[in-house]
This record gives structure tokens, sequence and C-alpha cells, in this order.
């Protein structure tokens, strides 16, 4: 059975949980570095950036996370994870894990009450996904390597390179398990490589 993994040190950590669960695979909640080396794949839930990243560094998870993604182990971030994920982010020096290849932009939605749904058109899935954004960050810019999976008013919302999935909505919050799917099977195909 795939293990994948979800940070868990702050953000909607069960629900990310029962969706992988509900997807076939076992769910794990990382809250130690020595975790990592048991997984098939980690998700990085939503949550508050800044926060997350302070967490990371106090846990010391900074550089086995590096690591991890080096590997080229599946991993999928949502909202914060995204952020997380992403090679560059607007108006900061640096990134947190450098590893999927797009530049975003925090909070690009509007704050907490401007949070919204909107039914998405997902690269994959045959029918409308519910996406639920929460001060959701955005792709600006998807460079080389990488596929745009949807866009929601212009705006790039989910994209993919090789085994990085990241995306800006929250779809642990709907019990539509279509998108964690897709990880699901990312993972599984990962596996299948790395035994061949």
């Amino acid at each position: 059975m795939l293990k994948i993994g979800v940070l868990g040190l702050q953000g909607a950590v069960r629900e990310h949980v029962e969706s992988i669960v509900a997807c076939g695979a076992e769910a794990v909640v990382v809250k130690k570095v020595e975790q990592l080396s048991d997984l098939d794949g980690l998700v990085l839930p939503g949550g508050e950036s800044t926060t997350m990243r302070r967490l990371i560094n106090q846990y010391g998870f900074l550089e086995p996370l590096r690591d991890f993604a080096k590997q080229s182990k599946p991993m999928f971030g949502t909202c914060a994870g995204l952020i997380l994920l992403a090679k560059e982010i607007v108006g900061y020096d640096e990134a947190h894990l450098d590893a999927l290849n797009v530049k975003v932009e925090r909070n690009s939605f509007g704050r907490q009450r401007e949070s919204f749904e909107a039914g998405l058109h997902i690269k994959g899935l045959a029918e409308p996904f519910t996406g639920v954004f929460i001060r959701a960050p955005h792709i600006v810019e998807a460079r080389e390597g990488v596929e745009v999976l949807c866009e929601h008013n212009g705006r790039i919302v989910a994209a993919k390179e090789g085994s990085f999935l990241g995306c800006s909505f929250h779809p642990e919050l709907t019990d539509d398990h279509r998108f964690m799917q897709l990880f699901v099977d990312m993972v599984r195909e990962s596996k299948v490589k790395q035994n061949a």
C-alpha cells in the first residue's frame, strides 16, 4: 500500500488525511523528520506560509524537505503548501523548498472575507471541480517543464511538474477526492518507476 505523509505542523491536516484514505492509500501525519524516509509521497497542506516556514525551521524540516524534493519524491502543495513548493515568491528574496518551477503571489485573491468557491475545469478531470479559495495565492508564471492544469479568471491555480503538484485552492475541504486521486496516481507511478 502507498504511504503518503501530510506535514502535520499547521493547516488542514485531518481533511487531507481523510482524502488520502478515501483514495485508497495509507496516510501518515508527519511531525518528525525521521518519518520522511518511510514515505512514498508528501502533502504540504494549506495554512499560513510564514507560520509554516517558522515551524519548519523550528523543527529542523527545511533541509530534509528539500532533500525529499531533490529525490524527486512526489510532493503536493495546497494553498500555503503551493507557496512552500514554489521556486519564486513575489516580493520575497528567497524561496522555501525551491522545488516547483513557478512564481507565486501570496493572498492574490484577497483576504479571508473574500474567500469564495468556483467551478473549475481541471485537466484530467471530466467533470468540473469545486475549488474552495481562502486567502489563496496564484501562480503568476509557470516556467519551463510546468504543465498548467487549471486557470480561473485568467490566473493559473493548479500546475504540475514532474513529481510536484500544486494548487491555489483547498481540494480537501470538499467531498470530491478526484484531485487528491491525481496525486495518489502520481505517487503510484513514481513508486513503480523506483521499483523497476
